[in-house]
């Protein structure tokens, strides 16, 4: 018995083997023609997505952030064969579904959904709620059990809607309300994989967390598997477990939830992070570590060679402005795609940054960030100086020059404008929070 014993303890536990991918996208591209002309020559085209490699294993969420117009939502598309890809490959479940006709992927259609981004525009006006979460099964020939109006008013106990309001129309609801009946249309049929287009960014930001708290809720009751897209880092950040960033039709950064917030590796990673903004009234006057990209996004018509990014990056060198970087993997489960990552060494060694890199960024600074009653106290201290007896204005008024160039701070006139960029920042900086929800945030913690 103790050989027996002995024999067992000496045979090594073999790891479980990992689970086979649900979805797996090898070098997805969609470009959008562009037709000019009376008999409509492609004359150029929109790289929307331009070469996309990435899974998603069973019951993870990933995230895709970036934004707008870095190809999220046609990605979002194109995986769920909404739109026809022009190169590359899709498959689910192993299955190759990349030029899969209508007739053979409908069968499909009950694994894979999607959630759109407009609760109001997704909807059918002149159906009723009954009749819009329904359609799947109508559509599938799909009988349940118990009845089709059954099934439908548990759908919407599930997503916290009244079961009473079976014959209702979507103008009588709200736009969360309108977004959780997009949400049992999208369940009706018990998918596998749920595509989710920025599936919260319409909605207030009260609304906000409840959905976002029921789609974490559903996926732990039956199962699912998410590819979440969205422009907001504080929500990806809540339900995902792995993120990708995205720009310009590209994956930038693909990671683990807490090594990409605690440590970005892609410049452009890091300058979206630093746009986040920070509801403490604790941390204002403190030193802020914001990056403000200066430039414009280059069209997707015709991208930058090498780089996507070198145009606006502080770190660009010669050859990102010629080698287009790979998405290599740098740290256990942390894929980047930059010539300089930050917190690790350069894929290409022996290229130096210049040393007016950092002339391509503004930091935002201590005045920038001074709040309200610092400048009062600031302005108050000012004018005990002037009115002392024992410094004249003309010695005054040197003394702030020299300390305003000892601290590298701008011209007086540039002042104003950055101290405006850092309140209200533009789409490219501050698109992790565009327009919404980050902006209310800030409003709520400058009152």
């Amino acid at each position: 018995m103790s050989e027996k014993k002995s024999a067992e303890k000496a045979i090594p536990k073999q790891p479980e083997a990992s689970p086979e991918p649900l979805l797996k996208v090898e070098g997805l591209v969609k470009h959008f023609p562009i037709k000019k002309g009376l008999l409509g020559r492609a004359t150029s085209a929109v790289k929307a997505v331009d070469g996309l490699s990435f899974d998603v294993r069973p019951g993870e969420t990933l995230g895709v952030v970036g934004e707008s117009g870095c190809g999220k939502s046609t990605m979002g598309r194109l995986i769920t064969r909404l739109l026809e890809p022009t190169g590359g490959k899709v498959e689910f479940e192993g299955q190759d579904i990349t030029h899969m006709s209508a007739g053979k992927i409908r069968p499909l259609r009950r694994d894979v959904q999607m959630i759109f981004q407009d609760p109001y525009g997704s909807l059918n006006p002149r159906h009723t709620i009954g009749g819009i979460v329904s359609t799947p099964f109508r559509l599938q020939g799909v009988t349940p059990e118990g009845g089709v109006k059954k099934e439908v008013q548990r759908l919407m106990e599930l997503v916290g809607l009244n079961p009473e309001h079976y014959n209702r129309y979507p103008h009588e609801f709200s736009g969360g309300q309108r977004q959780r009946i997009g949400i049992a249309r999208a369940l009706a049929l018990n998918p596998k994989l749920v595509v989710a287009d920025e599936p919260v960014s319409a909605l207030d930001v009260s609304i906000q967390a409840q959905v976002v708290n029921l789609l974490d809720d559903l996926q732990q009751e039956l199962g699912l598997t998410y590819v979440i897209i969205a422009h907001d880092l504080s929500v990806i950040r809540h339900v995902s477990d792995r993120i990708a960033v995205m720009y310009l039709g590209k994956i930038v950064e693909l990671a683990d939830r807490k090594s990409l917030y605690a440590a970005p590796m892609h410049p452009y990673t890091k300058a979206l992070m630093s746009a986040v903004p920070v509801p403490d009234p604790k941390r204002r006057g403190m030193k802020s570590d914001r990056i403000l990209l200066k430039g414009d996004v280059p069209s997707p018509i015709s991208p930058p060679s090498g780089c996507r990014f070198h145009t606006r990056c502080w770190k660009a060198t010669e050859i990102c402005k010629t080698q287009e970087p790979p998405l290599l993997e740098l740290k256990p489960g942390q894929q980047v795609a930059c010539h300089h990552p930050e917190n690790a060494p350069d894929q290409a060694p022996g290229q130096s940054v210049p040393a007016q890199a950092r002339e391509s960024i503004e930091v935002a600074t201590p005045v920038e960030a001074t709040t309200a009653d610092e400048s009062a106290e600031a302005g108050a201290v000012a004018a005990e100086v002037v009115e002392t007896p024992d410094a004249p204005k003309a010695a005054v008024e040197p003394e702030a020059s020299d300390a305003a160039e000892a601290s590298d701070v701008p011209e007086t006139s540039d002042v104003p404008k950055a101290s405006a960029a850092s309140k209200k920042p533009d789409a490219v900086a501050a698109s992790a929070g565009e327009d919404g929800p980050d902006d209310t945030v800030q409003e709520s913690t400058d009152k």
